[in-house]
């Protein structure tokens, strides 16, 4: 139920101005009698007639009073021609279509080189290897299975992708790609490899240019050299069959860094 001062409130955001209920309402403030008098009739023509005078003088015509009219408020209307040709200039105007936001990817990397071979390898957790962690402990038995030292020596800090949590700064795909290609490109600058094992899907995807179907393949990245696609060290432990396919790929590879080490 409406109190007046609600009512009045719903009144004036419809724009009415006097309003009379058809029954009584609850709560309303008395009416008032001024509103409640009926409307004189519009008086459409007065015509008053001037008295005949006593003499012969012809009559005056007589006088009519018409009430005011309102004035005419004439909207205009488009012609059918600039119809037309507004209809031609929106056709003609290209409709801007926004391209859509990528999210940068978010990816840690650690480089590790063990004897003449470079490891870009996939940090699950975000944070840098620890000597018990399954995964490191993984990463030495293949390593040793590679006969290569099962002890690599850790390169600089990790790879953390985005950069920057904010800023306008481009932390795409194709910004992530240039700057970890450019990382190892430095580090093998100081000392090249014969071959850049690539673990897990972001190093293979950011510095191999390929994707999941490149893994246990050899690659030639332009700049890198000869690369090998290796699934991540994590993956390799939640689905064990896929070690069989690392290990014939590594038989097939490993006169690469063998015939160095001997």
């Amino acid at each position: 139920m409406l109190n007046e001062s609600r009512r009045r409130a719903y009144m004036t955001a419809m724009q009415v101005v006097n309003w009379l209920p058809r029954t009584e309402l609850p709560f309303a403030a008395p009416s008032r009698p001024e509103l409640l008098a009926p409307l004189p009739a519009p008086v459409a023509e007065l015509i008053v007639e001037a008295p005949a005078p006593a003499s012969a003088a012809p009559a005056a015509p007589a006088v009519v009073a018409r009430a005011p009219e309102r004035p005419k408020v004439e909207v205009p209307r488009p012609s059918l021609a600039s119809t037309r040709n507004q209809a031609v200039v929106e056709e003609a105007e290209p409709v801007a279509v926004k391209a859509p936001v990528v999210p940068p990817p978010r990816f840690a990397l650690q480089l590790l080189r063990s004897g003449p071979c470079l490891l870009l390898v996939e940090l699950a957790t975000g944070e840098a290897f620890q000597s018990r962690d399954p995964s490191y402990l993984l990463l030495k038995d293949m390593l040793r299975a590679a006969g290569l030292p099962d002890s690599p020596q850790i390169i600089g800090e990790p790879v953390r992708w985005p950069l920057l949590l904010r800023g306008q700064l481009d932390q795409g795909p194709e910004a992530a790609r240039d700057f970890v290609q450019g990382f190892v490109m430095a580090r093998l600058e100081e000392e090249p490899c014969t071959c850049l094992w690539l673990i897990g899907l972001p190093s293979v995807r950011f510095a191999g240019e390929a994707d999941a179907e490149a893994f246990n393949r050899e690659l030639q990245v332009d700049g890198l050299g000869s690369a090998w696609a290796l699934p991540g060290l994590e993956l390799l432990m939640d689905e064990p069959q896929r070690k069989a396919d690392v290990w014939q790929a590594m038989r097939r590879l490993m006169t690469r860094w063998k015939t160095v080490n001997e």
